[in-house]
């Protein structure tokens, strides 16, 4: 068992728009004074994560020079038809870091939105540029931005399986684990310092909790039988796992240090896929109770199960939206699985996608956004969605076969 070095992810950032109607607010990039001789190009990047929320569009910003401390011809940019502007410098300084700052115009109103500075490694010149669009996207829609979170996938490639963290945009992937046997599962924790999975190095199925900073582990379940699905409850101090130690697979409760666990279903049918309710006071999992697999909701400690899916004979691997409005799932239509969003206070359901290979949805942390892997054109990918399936976006990925993501939480900053 290696931890193996990331190579640099060589990717194409492409956003693919789809529908009408669509509220987009435009805007402009200027091109980062200094940014030719820059390793990643500031701009570019901030505007790939502005399109791929679903919230804005790019409007041509050729031909002009802008730093951040420019006063801009606002009336210039307003027969451009932006709404909003931002211009900024990449400045390479004696130690090798770079210096980046930017500012923010409202071309509307004519007002300064305020800017900030970095002072960064060139190893995090794309977490500037994240944390800049987060910054524009909050100051602009009043919603926090998730592009400085890190997202988590498996990927297939020959007999390795490799457990990789990466920007939200799937770009700059490092390798927390790489394995000959799979890596499934992988789940971050509350505070998104640790990932929960599961390892079948031992040719059996065991959980682990990895500690992401120092790449040091520990085996939280590996009882007889098989060991999977854990889900971490939003307190961080335990975890629900399914466990098929007393017979059937069935949900248990570990402390999150490990130890003896406390099961929460008792039924004679496959209870799997633990999911918490936001505010932890219940449990979403899938059940075959029924005849077919569904999707039911239970007391976090355990108790009488409700069920919620009604749409459709087969329903799996379910999400919740961190701000609880949102419960995505797989569900199977026709000999295809495809991502499915439920409004849980309406019940109303929503098909989210035209693919027909959907797996593993995963919301972003600020509930706007669903990540997903699927089949395009015959080939593994990472997507994200919009809650209304208008905006996808294919992330950066790893070759091989990829699976299994995760979004992970805000980071502290």
């Amino acid at each position: 068992m290696i931890a193996s070095p990331a190579l640099p992810v060589l990717a194409q950032f492409r956003v693919e728009v789809s529908g009408v109607g669509l509220t987009q607010l435009p805007i402009a990039l200027v091109p980062f004074k200094g940014e030719e001789a820059s390793p990643q190009k500031i701009s570019a990047i901030v505007q790939a994560d502005l399109e791929r929320s679903g919230q804005f569009r790019g409007v041509d910003a050729s031909g002009q020079t802008l730093d951040e401390t420019s006063r801009p011809d606002l009336s210039l940019w307003r027969q451009r038809t932006a709404d909003s502007l931002v211009a900024g410098s990449v400045t390479r300084q004696a130690d090798g870091r770079y210096d980046v700052r930017f500012r923010l115009w409202d071309v509307v109103r004519g007002t300064d939105l305020g800017g900030q500075s970095y002072t960064v490694p060139q190893a995090d010149l794309r977490l500037a540029a994240h944390r800049i669009a987060d910054y524009v996207y909050e100051k602009l829609t009043g919603e926090k931005g998730v592009f400085s979170t890190r997202v988590a996938y498996v990927t297939r490639a020959g007999g390795r399986h490799t457990l990789w963290v990466a920007d939200a945009d799937g770009e700059n992937a490092q390798a927390a684990l790489a394995s000959p046997e799979p890596i499934i599962s992988p789940v971050w924790s509350p505070n998104g310092g640790q990932l929960a999975y599961v390892s079948f190095e031992a040719r059996k199925p065991i959980v682990y909790v990895h500690t992401v900073a120092s790449g040091q582990r520990r085996l939280l379940a590996n009882f007889r039988g098989s060991n999977s699905a854990p889900a971490w409850a939003p307190d961080g101090n335990s975890l629900a796992v399914t466990l098929s130690r007393d017979g059937g697979s069935q949900l248990y409760s570990i402390p999150a240090g490990g130890g003896e666990p406390r099961r929460l279903t008792q039924s004679a049918s496959i209870d799997t896929e633990p999911v918490f309710a936001a505010d932890g006071s219940g449990i979403y999992f899938v059940s075959d109770r029924g005849g077919a697999p569904q999707i039911y909701r239970m007391p976090a400690g355990g108790g009488s199960p409700t069920r919620v899916t009604f749409t459709g004979s087969y329903n799996i691997s379910p999400a919740i939206s961190p701000d609880g409005r949102w419960l995505a799932y797989i569900s199977r239509v026709g000999g295809a699985f495809k991502l499915h969003v439920m409004e849980l206070a309406s019940g109303t359901v929503t098909a989210l996608t035209d693919t027909s290979a959907d797996e593993n949805p995963s919301f972003a942390p600020n509930s706007k956004l669903i990540l997903y892997a699927t089949q395009l054109q015959g080939r593994e990918a990472l997507m994200t969605t919009t809650l209304d399936g208008k905006i996808k976006a294919r992330l950066a990925g790893r070759a091989g076969d990829i699976r299994e993501p995760d979004w992970g939480p805000f980071q502290k900053q």
